[in-house]
């Protein structure tokens, strides 16, 4: 795979890697860092001895004592291994532990040692459209996502099918977190209807005939691999009544996409403006990562259905945006950020659409969305 610069900023202490598969945390860091010491839990004989004994660890980075950095890749597979590696850090060696993993359900479920709280956590996500620079394509960003895996491949479409499976044997079966895995694919084929939708638990159970309990427990699992996450309501000093309930969004649209069964009675628009949404979700999400300031990601909608696709709100200000599939904006394009305005005055206010000019109307800039994702950057402002 080719090794493109990535805008995460490497810690100069311990840290966790987190991201889900196919986001290309084991090429970054040993492109990082060409000299480590790298211990593969995916390599069945490392994990067989390091399980037998997690204390062989002590000899492995002992017989090493010339390397700097220890990468320890998909640490969650045997998250005893963190006690003995905090062992090694009490020990104040000049050492720098890279943990990467892509799930943080066992290191959450079973109250592991994470470290005394001597690790930061730092998350990989999709390529940026700025990662990618002039090999971005929003065309094929919209058709088959932004992972390293799949972008790399001649093959996308086939490495996005198998990406699920992966997940499901892998990840979801082989390490015992559900016993029906024919619920849970099914349960992963109906809420790939909820993408960029308020969550309805009781519509999922329903249509996937699982109970709510049960879906309750998928959704955890999908958020806990890190392929999922519920967008919270901004409700900040809120002035009117606003829904209550988060909204839905895959990692990666290319991931959505792989899930969405498609039929004759599918309108293939609906399906393109969903997937421009997602993707401005993802590099938002990614932006508010990367940046200082504690930017934090939400959406806006009042009870009669008025909304605002995402807002952030920190240490850099507040901004709503809209994402509009359309190339000529219309008036009522603008009916939620004039709403939103009407509550929070000071924020900067944005419509990404698919046309080619931008301008600003009535106070809100007008940019193409293409235009806005190459120019996203991590630690500058939205102010394009």
């Amino acid at each position: 795979m080719k090794v493109l610069p990535r805008v995460i900023n490497p810690s100069d202490g311990h840290y966790f890697l987190l991201g889900p598969r196919g986001t290309g945390k084991t090429l970054w860091a040993s492109y990082h860092y060409p000299s480590a010491l790298r211990i593969d839990l995916l390599n069945p004989e490392t994990m067989r001895q390091l399980t037998a004994r997690p204390e062989r660890l002590i000899e492995l980075v002992e017989t090493n004592s010339d390397k700097q950095q220890i990468i320890i890749d998909e640490v969650q597979k045997l998250p005893e291994l963190l006690d003995v590696v905090h062992l090694l850090i009490e020990q104040k060696k000049s050492r720098q532990f890279i943990l990467t993993g892509s799930s943080a359900r066992k290191l959450r479920k079973q109250g592991v040692n994470l470290l005394g709280g001597r690790a930061a956590k730092k998350i990989l996500h999709p390529y940026l459209a700025f990662e990618l620079g002039q090999d971005f394509s929003i065309k094929k960003a919209l058709t088959h996502g932004m992972l390293p895996l799949v972008w790399a491949s001649s093959e996308p479409e086939e490495i996005l099918k198998s990406y699920n499976a992966l997940y499901l044997k892998e990840e979801v079966q082989a390490e015992g977190l559900i016993r029906n895995i024919g619920a849970f694919a099914r349960f992963l084929e109906t809420i790939s209807f909820s993408y960029g939708s308020v969550l309805n638990i009781n519509n999922i159970s329903r249509e996937a005939e699982v109970n709510r309990k049960t879906v309750e427990g998928f959704i955890i699992i999908l958020e806990d691999l890190l392929l999922a996450f519920r967008l919270n309501i901004f409700s900040k000093r809120a002035k009117r009544e606003l829904k209550s309930h988060p909204k839905f969004y895959f990692f990666d649209v290319g991931v959505f996409r792989a899930n969405r069964p498609r039929g004759p009675f599918d309108d293939i628009s609906d399906l393109e403006g969903l997937c421009l949404e997602g993707l401005v979700f993802q590099h938002l999400r990614a932006w508010c990562d990367y940046s200082i300031g504690g930017n934090e990601l939400f959406y806006w909608q009042t009870r009669q259905g008025i909304e605002v696709d995402f807002v952030i709100y920190g240490e850099s200000g507040i901004y709503a945006i809209e994402v509009k599939k359309t190339t000529q904006l219309r008036p009522e394009d603008f009916k939620g950020l004039e709403l939103f305005q009407e509550d929070y005055p000071i924020a900067k206010r944005y419509i990404l659409h698919q046309g080619k000019e931008r301008f600003i109307r009535n106070g809100v800039h007008c940019i193409p969305c293409e235009e806005f994702l190459l120019n996203l950057k991590p630690n500058s402002i939205l102010e394009l």
